[in-house]
C-alpha cells in the first residue's frame, strides 16, 4: 500500500496515479460533467467504509445494535441502507445496470440522511454515461483499501460491548501522523480508524476537486480557491474556535482548512461553527460532499439569488470570515439594492461588486471578528464610480487591518494579480487564541508577497509553506500584545528549515518567519524594505488612500559587500573595457567570415 505522508499538505503517495488512471477512464466526456461522476462516487466510498467500519463493531456486539440505525447517528456516522453499500455495487460493477443501481443506491441514502437530501448525483442512469467506464471507476475506487488497512477489531466501547484487539503493524507503518479522532461520537481506536479513512478519503476528494478545477479553467475557479492561498487566510486569521463563514463558499475549501487547523493545534470538530452561501445548486452540492467526506457539521444554504440579494444569514455575526468572491462581477444587481443598510462605507458601483462583497462581510463580523478576502488587484487602488471614497472610508474607520499583495499565476480561473484585504470589526483589542491582541487602531499592515512562490508548471505557481509561515507569522508578529520579531529562531522557523540569523533573503527563497529567539523570547516587530510595513493613516493619507502595498514596503535593502566605492568602479571599469574589447575582436570575427562567404563589403 502506498505511503501516507504527514496531515500538513503532504501527499498521499498514490493519489496522482489515482487521478491518472481515473482521467483516462474518462474518455472524452467533459471534464465538468465528470467531475460529478467521480465525486460522487469517492463520497459514496467513504460513506461506505465508515458505516461498515462502525457495523463490524456493532455486530461483533449484537445483530440488533448492527440494525439500530441511532448507533451510527450517535457516531457521527451515516447510516447507509444495504443497496447503498460499496460491497453491493462493487459486485454488480460490471453489470449493465449498474449506473441505475448507483442512482438507487444515492436516494436510498438521502431517504434515511435528511442533512444529505437533494445533495447527491442521481443521474448515472443515463444512457449517455458509458457503463463499462463507469463499472471501470468503481473497480479504481475500490482499490483504496483503508478501512480494513487501519480499522482495528471490535474493541470495548464506552458502552461496554465487543472484545480489544490491537492495530496490526502494518498499519502503523503505512498510516502516518494523521490527525486525532475527529467527530463527536465514541472515542477509542475504532474512532482513530475511521478518523484516518476519512481524512485520506478526504484528501483524494480534495485532490480530484484541484486536478478538475485545473481541466476546467476559468470555470474551475468558480468552485476551488488553490489551497495554498487558502492556507494563507486560515493561517493568518487563526480560526482556533467560534463561528466561520464563507458568503460564497464554493466547494467548501475554505471550511475544510479552518477544520485542518483546529485539529493540528490540539482542538476537535465542533470547536468552530460553519456556516456559508452558495448560489449556485451544482457547487453547493459539491461543497456539502465535500464536508461530509471529512465528517464536519455545517450550515450552508443555497438559493439562486445569492447573498447579496437573498442573505440567508443577514442576522447572524461571525468570528471568522473567509471568502474568494468572483472578481470585478459587473451584473451583482446592485440597482435594486442602492439603499441596504450593509452599505455602511458608501453605496458600491452597479458596474463592480467588489467593495459590495468587502461591506457584506465587514456587515456579518462579530464584536472582535476578522476576516480575510481574496480580490482583483484593482481593488487596493481604483477610483472608478466612487471606489475610492468607500476605500477612503473604510480605512479611516479602522475597518482595513492588512493589506497582502500576491504573486500572479496562482489561480486557475484568472491570471489577473490578486490581493488579500484583512478586515477587522474592533482593532482596539481582543484575543486570538491564547494570544492578546495589541490596539492596532490608526495602522494598517502592509506586506508584498508578489515574488514568493515557485512554478508548479508552466502556468500556475504555488506558494511553499515556508512562504505561508512567513506571511501569517509577519502578521501575528504585527499584531501581538508585544509585538514578535519576524526573524528570529523559533521552532516554526526551524520546521521550515531556517535558522533565525538566514533573515528575510533566505525566507524569500523558500524559508519561513518565527516569533523570537525562543518561545520565550520574543522581539519587537521590525518593518523589513521590499516585504512589509505598519503604515500609519496618514502614511495612507498621503498615498490618496490607495491600498496597494508596494507603495509602503519600499525597495528591499541591497546587501553590502563592504567594497569600497572607489575600488570598485575600477573594478567595474576595468571588466567594462575588457567586454568592449570582447566585443570589437567578435565582430571582426564575423565580419570576416562573411567576406569569405562573399556578403562582406
Amino acid at each position: 500500500m502506498a505511503r501516507i505522508d504527514d496531515n500538513n499538505g503532504g501527499k498521499l503517495g498514490f493519489e496522482a496515479d489515482l487521478f491518472k488512471t481515473a482521467d483516462k477512464l474518462r474518455g472524452n466526456m467533459e471534464p465538468s460533467d465528470y467531475k460529478h461522476v467521480a465525486l460522487g462516487l469517492i463520497f459514496l466510498k467513504y460513506i461506505s467504509d465508515a458505516f461498515e467500519a462502525r457495523h463490524a463493531e456493532l455486530l461483533a456486539e449484537s445483530a440488533e445494535a448492527a440494525e439500530d440505525k441511532d448507533e451510527y447517528l450517535a457516531d457521527n456516522i451515516f447510516w447507509v441502507p444495504k443497496e447503498g453499500r460499496w460491497s453491493h455495487l462493487k459486485a454488480s460493477a460490471r453489470r449493465p445496470e449498474i449506473g441505475q443501481f448507483i442512482d438507487d443506491a444515492m436516494r436510498a441514502i438521502e431517504k434515511d440522511n435528511e442533512s444529505l437530501k437533494g445533495v447527491l448525483p442521481k443521474d448515472y442512469a443515463r444512457p449517455a454515461l458509458n457503463k463499462l467506464m463507469l463499472g471501470e471507476l468503481i473497480d479504481l475506487i475500490g482499490s483504496i483499501e483503508l478501512t480494513q488497512s487501519t480499522q482495528p477489531s471490535p474493541r470495548p466501547s464506552p458502552r461496554g460491548r465487543g472484545s480489544k484487539s490491537t492495530q496490526s503493524k502494518e498499519s502503523e507503518e503505512t498510516i502516518t501522523e494523521l490527525p486525532s479522532p475527529i467527530g463527536r461520537g465514541v472515542g477509542g481506536e475504532g474512532n482513530i480508524g475511521r478518523a484516518r479513512s476519512t481524512d485520506v478519503l478526504g484528501r483524494v476528494y480534495e485532490y480530484f476537486l484541484s486536478q478538475f478545477a485545473g481541466a476546467e479553467g476559468k470555470r474551475g475557479g468558480e468552485f476551488y480557491t488553490p489551497r495554498s492561498v487558502v492556507q494563507v487566510l486560515v493561517q493568518m486569521l487563526e480560526p482556533y474556535q467560534g463561528r466561520v463563514y464563507d458568503p460564497c463558499c464554493g466547494s467548501g475549501g475554505m471550511f475544510v482548512q479552518s477544520e485542518k487547523f483546529v485539529l493540528e493545534h490540539g482542538g476537535r470538530l465542533g470547536d468552530i461553527a460553519i456556516y456559508g452561501q452558495e448560489s449556485n445548486y451544482t457547487t453547493w452540492r459539491l461543497a456539502k460532499m465535500n464536508l461530509a467526506v471529512r465528517g464536519i457539521d455545517s450550515d450552508i444554504r443555497w438559493n439562486n439569488e445569492g447573498s447579496f440579494h437573498k442573505d440567508e444569514l443577514r442576522d447572524l455575526r461571525f468570528d471568522h470570515i473567509l471568502a474568494n468572491p468572483p472578481f470585478n462581477i459587473s451584473d451583482w444587481g446592485g440597482d435594486r439594492l442602492r439603499e441596504d443598510p450593509r452599505w455602511q462605507f458608501g453605496v458600491p458601483p452597479v458596474g463592480n461588486a467588489n467593495y459590495a462583497w468587502l461591506q457584506h462581510i465587514h456587515w456579518h463580523l462579530a464584536p472582535f471578528g476578522t476576516a480575510g478576502v481574496v480580490l482583483a488587484n484593482g481593488s487596493m487602488s481604483s477610483n472608478q464610480s466612487g471606489e475610492g471614497e468607500i476605500r477612503r472610508a473604510m480605512v479611516e474607520a479602522d475597518a482595513v487591518d492588512c493589506m497582502v499583495a500576491l504573486p500572479g499565476q496562482l489561480f486557475y480561473s484568472t491570471q489577473i494579480p490578486a490581493c488579500l484585504w484583512f478586515l477587522a470589526r474592533d482593532k482596539s483589542n481582543g484575543r486570538r487564541g491564547k494570544e492578546t491582541l495589541r490596539d492596532r487602531r490608526g495602522e494598517v499592515l502592509f506586506i508584498d508577497a508578489r515574488n514568493m512562490g515557485t512554478l508548479v508548471d508552466r502556468t500556475r505557481r504555488e506558494l511553499t509553506d515556508a512562504d505561508i509561515l512567513k506571511i501569517a507569522d509577519t502578521y501575528h508578529a504585527w499584531r501581538a500584545h508585544e509585538p514578535l520579531s519576524p526573524w528570529a529562531e523559533s521552532p516554526r522557523l526551524q520546521a521550515a528549515g531556517l535558522r533565525g540569523d538566514e533573515g528575510p533573503s533566505a525566507a524569500r527563497e523558500g524559508g519561513g518567519v518565527g516569533r523570537g529567539e525562543g518561545p520565550d523570547s520574543p522581539q519587537p516587530y521590525k518593518d523589513i524594505p521590499g516585504f512589509c510595513k505598519s503604515a500609519t493613516l496618514e502614511d495612507i493619507r498621503k498615498h490618496g488612500h490607495v491600498l496597494t502595498p508596494g507603495r509602503y514596503v519600499g525597495a528591499e535593502a541591497a546587501e553590502d559587500d563592504f567594497e569600497p566605492f572607489a575600488d570598485k568602479m575600477q573594478r567595474l571599469s576595468s571588466q567594462w573595457r575588457e567586454q568592449q574589447q570582447e566585443a570589437a575582436r567578435l565582430d571582426a570575427a564575423i565580419e570576416a567570415n562573411l567576406r569569405e562567404l562573399g556578403y562582406g563589403n
